[in-house]
């Protein structure tokens, strides 16, 4: 199981290559108080003198430390410089240089902190990546973070304690990262900052691991017994006490052995029963421990989340498409694409179907069955028509004389207006069609055709090409429908097998009901004596035709002092505004308004069946076969090839991005494919 923390390692040299944390991999975040000797626990696991000291805030970038141990002499084979010695380290951004004295690496370190957080106490979220390479270190990856501070210093920023805050839950809010809370035995483990902010993260405590540091700063008089044996703020993953070296001694230059040595004999004089379990070297091991099994349990969840990021990495690098090489083909290729993908929306043979709503032929087919037939349904026959406005008509037709029969220019008339009224709704199923093979561009784009995103140019000219065909084909259109109107309005087809049976059942019942009121006249009174309603009518004064007559209309020679004043005037009499018509005018009325319906549902069939088939032939139809065509007689030149197949500016960046990405992924998957299930044990 030692095998697998280089592993991790590996796997973090290579995400770090494409600066991405797409993958949370297991690590020991270092997160305390500020001058709480942070640094000093990192220097005394590594055991060089490494890190830069002082007071105040000296870390002001997440150091990223991974320490590998390597077996004594095999330092002279990694060094290509020929320089003898163990010891060595190795930073990320300065590639492969090799730095054999660590006070070159504490340089760079502070040189590498000021290049981007500045030479005052600013802070950066952005990581140093450093390696060790050392016989007497155990195999660990650790991030030491700024430490926790409250008031700004120097050109800090206003709000340092909300970054600092921020950049330390940034990274131990990772589930996969055990956090060693560094406390100072001086203070009071219940005012703990770093207990505190590992708590918001793992309130648990399941990945949490307490150091006291400064035991032998402690008050005379005061011990540490009660914290180390987790009395004060229990941690499920244990607390660790040790001693680091004072500035003093960091001014004497005391080695680290040293340190270790005296730490060693203070803690077996202070606390003999707590001794091997505190201390550097314990801390070294438990943490190696922790981070061995901690990254055994994250590895299969590790092996899942990198073999799906690759699968939607690999996608993703798909729908960019290749580079273009050749632009002739390309361009003939994308269009003959789109206009097939169009086609196939239309015909419901696209690959990608929506499920969301209908779209393409289908929602043409709703238009044409569902929306335009229940529209020409709700058209009434007889809607806007009175009996007062067909017996206007009748009497119109008639002219001075009396008429015996109902006149034929009357129901013509009549029936005109009434089948003009179904051009508006056959016109706006036009307009619902043309909405419809507008929307299937947009879905053509979005859906089957990710290739034109890549060229808004050419997506452009494309959505303006077909565009512009709909919209020449639509007055052709519109012109059609109205024809179709037009002749229904041409010639009034009296002699139609539907409308002719209609009349013949009619004058049946007509005949019918007239025998019916013969029948019920009474006996006394002679069929051909029977009383009319009409002359009656009019020696009352109540003729039918007053009701013609606009009522209040002054009839001349009835204004004061006009010569007739004194006659006559049968136009002053008052006519009621609703009167009850004669059995005559209810039975023309009733015989009108029969031929009307009768002859408005053929109309309307006929309409119903022919706008469709109009409409496909002369704007869907035309537009499948004419489109391939179109475009490639517009945009297939080639003083437009340079120009529509430009690439939006950050396409090449997101593909080179995504390229490498996947790489990563890929040697990923290869490290972690190297485990042996017998490591993991």
């Amino acid at each position: 199981m030692e095998a697998l923390i280089p592993v991790i390692n590996k796997l973090q040299d290579v995400f770090n290559t494409v600066g991405a944390d797409v993958i949370q991999l297991p690590q020991i975040a270092v997160v305390g108080n500020q001058s709480s000797g942070k640094s000093s626990v990192l220097e005394s696991l590594v055991g060089r003198d490494l890190l830069p000291r002082g007071t105040g805030v000296v870390t002001r970038r997440p150091l990223i430390l991974q320490l590998v141990h390597v077996e004594p002499g095999a330092a002279r084979k990694n060094d290509d410089g020929g320089r003898e010695g163990e010891h060595w380290g190795k930073f990320l951004h300065t590639k492969n240089q090799i730095y054999t004295d660590f006070e070159e690496i504490r340089q760079e370190i502070e040189n590498e902190t000021e290049r981007l957080s500045g030479n005052n106490k600013g802070i950066s979220d952005d990581p140093i990546h450093l390696k060790i390479f050392s016989p007497n270190v155990v195999n660990l990856t650790l991030v030491d973070l700024p430490g926790i501070t409250k008031v700004p210093v120097g050109d800090q920023p206003v709000d340092i304690e909300v970054q600092i805050k921020d950049l330390i839950l940034k990274h131990i809010a990772n589930p996969n990262c055990i956090i060693l809370a560094v406390t100072a035995a001086n203070t009071d483990m219940a005012t703990s900052e770093a207990l505190k902010v590992a708590r918001e993260v793992d309130p648990d405590g399941r990945r949490t691991l307490a150091v006291v540091t400064k035991l032998d700063l402690m008050d005379a008089g005061t011990d540490a017994m009660d914290v180390l044996m987790g009395r004060v703020i229990p941690v499920k993953l244990g607390l660790i006490g040790v001693v680091n070296r004072s500035q003093l001694d960091i001014n004497n230059k005391k080695s680290v052995a040293d340190a270790i040595r005296d730490e060693h004999a203070f803690l077996q004089k202070k606390y003999p029963s707590l001794a091997n379990r505190n201390g550097t070297k314990y801390l070294a091991r438990t943490l190696n421990r922790l981070l061995m099994h901690h990254i055994r349990d994250c590895l299969p969840n590790l092996k899942t989340r990198i073999n799906v990021l690759a699968a939607q990495y690999q996608s993703l690098l798909s729908s960019y498409g290749e580079p273009v090489e050749d632009q002739s083909a390309t361009l003939l290729q994308l269009i003959t694409k789109f206009a097939t993908e169009y086609c196939n929306t239309i015909e419901g043979t696209a690959k990608y179907i929506e499920t969301a709503e209908l779209c393409g032929g289908a929602r043409i087919c709703y238009i044409f069955h569902e929306t335009f037939g229940r529209t020409l349904e709700s058209v009434d026959s007889l809607g806007g028509l009175s009996t007062i406005d067909i017996l206007t008509a009748i009497r119109n037709a008639t002219g001075p004389r009396p008429s015996l029969f109902v006149p034929e220019v009357s129901f013509e008339l009549l029936v005109k207006k009434q089948v003009k009224r179904l051009e508006e709704p056959s016109l706006r199923c036009v307009e619902l069609v043309h909405e419809e093979m507008q929307r299937i561009i947009q879905h053509c784009s979005n859906y089957s055709t990710q290739e034109l995103q890549r060229f808004p140019k050419l997506h452009e000219a494309i959505v303006e090409v077909v565009t512009s065909l709909l919209r020449k084909r639509l007055p052709v259109t519109n012109e059609m429908v109205h024809n179709l109107v037009a002749i229904e309005l041409a010639y009034i087809n009296t002699k139609h097998p539907d409308f002719a049976d209609a009349c013949g059942v009619m004058n049946n019942n007509i005949e019918e009901e007239r025998r019916n009121r013969m029948r019920e006249l009474p006996s006394a009174v002679p069929r051909d004596k029977a009383p009319a309603a009409g002359p009656q009518g009019e020696q009352d004064g109540t003729g039918n035709w007053r009701g013609m007559l606009k009522k209040g209309e002054d009839a001349p020679g009835s204004r004061p002092g006009s010569p007739l004043r004194g006659a006559v005037n049968l136009l002053d009499v008052p006519v009621p505004v609703a009167r009850k018509l004669s059995s005559r005018e209810q039975r023309d009325c009733e015989v009108i308004e029969r031929l009307i319906k009768s002859y408005f549902l053929i109309v309307r069939k006929n309409i119903q069946d022919s706008v469709p088939k109009a409409v496909m032939h002369f704007l869907v139809n035309h537009v499948k076969d004419s489109l391939q065509s179109e475009l490639v007689g517009q945009l297939y030149k080639s003083g437009l090839l340079n120009d529509l197949l430009t690439e939006s500016e950050d396409m090449a960046q997101r593909r080179k991005e995504a390229a490498d990405m996947l790489q990563a992924l890929q040697k990923a998957s290869q490290v972690i494919a190297e485990i042996r299930e017998t490591h993991l044990w």
